[in-house]
């Protein structure tokens, strides 16, 4: 998800679901918003596959703004890659095409067992990578164009929590996952958990202030599944004009979760309340049915 001159920019997932097929799809599919509700496609990411990538998914792409430039960083994987990892492209435009520039790391290299799904988190103009999927959510200091890595690697949870997204609020820095599967249609067990800290790298804890890199430690849970959606993750979170925060993030519809082969996750929409200090999202913890147009720039 990127904000750019009062424009919205959605990034999603590319992955073959047909076995044995080449792309059939678009490589990295790019949305354009002028309110986060109406959304217009734009064309893909890229127009072939990087060369850097040796799997059959593009997923989970992270993008921000570097340099007076875009870069997307993708998750290099499929279902059972052993050695996946995050590739970089840069574009002057947010729709592309990005220009492949490599690949940042593979597991093996950064030692962490499933290295994907990206984040950018840029403060005080240092760029910083969150990544991780069910191996421990890590995040590493990048240098400055953002095409390399500069630092060293630190955790800020363990095992059993995926796609990371950061924001700072506060004097805090959120960390928003998602635990469960995403990819079963309405048998995905979804859901999304967040934790805080007073400083970047952490500690960050949970409600109940347990410290997330814990074994038995989990987020607090703040967005489910209920009776119409189903398995909500994979969030973004986004200001709007007036300074509301907002959670994008995919889901299913229940009894109409697929589409031939291909889970049927539709891009959802939910303001984000904060209480004490604490993220409140949706309709009793579960996403909305209807809600309102976020204020956008005139």
């Amino acid at each position: 998800m990127l904000h750019v001159d009062g424009t919205y920019y959605a990034y999603g997932t590319y992955h073959p679901w047909k076995p044995d097929e080449g792309p059939e799809r678009e490589l990295v599919p790019i949305l354009r918003s002028p309110n986060l509700v109406d959304w217009t496609p734009v064309g893909p990411a890229f127009e072939e596959e990087p060369p850097w990538s040796q799997y059959r998914g593009l997923w989970a792409p992270g993008v921000g703004r570097l340099d007076g430039r875009t870069a997307l960083y993708y998750s290099d994987s499929e279902f059972g890659a052993d050695n996946p990892g995050i590739g970089v492209a840069t574009a002057p435009d947010p729709t592309g095409p990005f220009e492949p520039r490599g690949g940042l790391f593979r597991s093996e290299r950064i030692g962490v067992p499933n290295s994907i799904d990206p984040m950018l988190f840029v403060r005080d103009g240092t760029p910083y990578l969150f990544w991780g999927s069910h191996r421990g959510i890590y995040g590493i200091r990048l240098a400055g164009d953002g095409l390399s890595v500069a630092g060293e690697k630190f955790q800020i949870a363990a095992r059993g929590v995926e796609a990371p997204y950061v924001v700072e609020r506060g004097g805090y820095f959120y960390f928003f996952g998602s635990r469960g599967t995403c990819c079963a249609g309405a048998k995905s067990t979804y859901y999304v958990v967040v934790g805080r800290s007073e400083n970047l790298r952490g500690p960050y804890r949970n409600r109940a202030g347990e410290r997330l890199t814990l074994a038995d430690a989990t987020g607090t849970t703040i967005l489910e599944g209920g009776e119409r959606f189903l398995a909500p993750g994979h969030c973004a979170v986004v200001r709007d004009r007036n300074g509301g925060w907002w959670m994008l993030y995919h889901a299913y519809v229940a009894g109409n979760a697929w589409v031939g082969d291909t889970p049927r996750r539709l891009l959802m929409l939910d303001r984000i309340r904060w209480e004490n200090g604490w993220p409140v999202v949706g309709e009793d913890g579960t996403p909305s049915a209807t809600g309102r147009v976020p204020p956008v720039e005139e």
